[in-house]
């Protein structure tokens, strides 16, 4: 079992995860071969929540291009963290 620290790496910042705040759902990127029990217990652990449900995706890495070099960014895992209700995480930034 990965420690809480190694699961969730960081939250992730975008308009799309600010408006699913104001519902409880909250993002993370989180480790590639992390489960969803893993994950529901590192931000529960980290966060001092109840987590209710955690959904989770494959993201593809994207094609970048400089002048005639080109690569590919790495693909990583997001989590969609719901939680109960009335409950949020105050600062997303402390503890992650």
């Amino acid at each position: 079992m990965r420690a809480p620290v190694q699961v969730v790496q960081r939250p992730l910042i975008s308009e799309k995860s600010y408006a699913a705040m104001a519902t409880g759902k909250y993002l993370f990127r989180v480790h590639p071969k992390a489960t969803k029990t893993e994950i529901a217990l590192a931000v529960a652990d980290a966060f001092k929540v109840e987590v209710v449900a955690v959904n989770t995706m494959h993201v593809r890495g994207k094609e970048r291009r400089r002048g005639k070099t080109h690569g590919f960014q790495s693909n990583w895992k997001k989590a969609v963290v719901t939680l109960a209700e009335g409950q949020k995480i105050e600062s997303m930034f402390q503890g992650v």
